[in-house]
């Protein structure tokens, strides 16, 4: 039977990296549902996008910067940057407008008690931090998603790919999993799970006036 699996995961690396994916982020409901700790909502998001992390991460490690040179064009060049300076001046107009919040909403929260004002804004800190934190791992995995796409393709185990052939030459099998689970739009689905997963796990503010 483990024979058997295997050799299934061997050939359709990506349909078990989505049935994976589906699992966990079936329990990762039920979590956020019952209420369950915090730590398992992380436990719980961590397993989620473990297979596809991990396969790009080899994938892109493995594959040098020239490659990159190599196989994108002038528009894309250009496009892929302008969309990490948009997501950047989105982070950057949000860290202003809530920095302008926290300070207002800490000298109304604390009425001159001092003693409070550090506690108000840690609590606040808590929930900006996180926000501002996803927002450019999204733009991370969007960015990290792109690359896979002018690496590897949108096929589920592609027969021709610009991997580097180093990357497990001795282990074949091996080599077809990674590069399956590594799949564009498998990564940038579990990746913005955890942008907007994230947040809600670090747990809700709540300030009595």
């Amino acid at each position: 039977m483990t024979v058997g699996i295997t050799t299934s995961i061997t050939r359709h690396p990506l349909v078990w990296g989505v049935a994976w994916s589906l699992v966990f982020g079936a329990a990762l409901v039920v979590a956020v549902m019952l209420d369950w700790h915090g730590l398992i909502d992380w436990l719980l998001i961590g397993l989620l996008v473990l297979p596809s992390t991990i396969a790009t991460v080899l994938v892109l490690a493995a594959t040098p910067r020239t490659h990159f040179e190599a196989m994108s064009s002038v528009f894309s060049h250009f496009f892929v940057r302008y969309l990490a300076l948009v997501f950047g001046l989105t982070a950057w107009g949000l860290s202003v407008v809530v920095g302008a919040a926290i300070s207002q909403s800490i000298q109304l929260a604390a009425e001159q008690r001092e003693d409070e004002i550090i506690g108000i804004g840690f609590d606040l800190m808590l929930v900006v931090v996180p926000l501002v934190a996803a927002l450019l791992w999204a733009a991370f995995v969007v960015r990290c998603a792109w690359f896979l796409v002018r690496v590897r393709g949108w096929a589920e185990v592609p027969t021709a790919d610009r991997v580097p052939e180093h990357l497990f030459a001795s282990r074949p099998a091996l080599r077809r999993i990674v590069v399956g689970l590594a799949h564009p739009a498998l990564f940038a689905a579990t990746g913005l799970v955890v942008a907007i997963a994230g947040p809600s796990a670090v747990g809700t503010l709540e300030i009595t006036f």
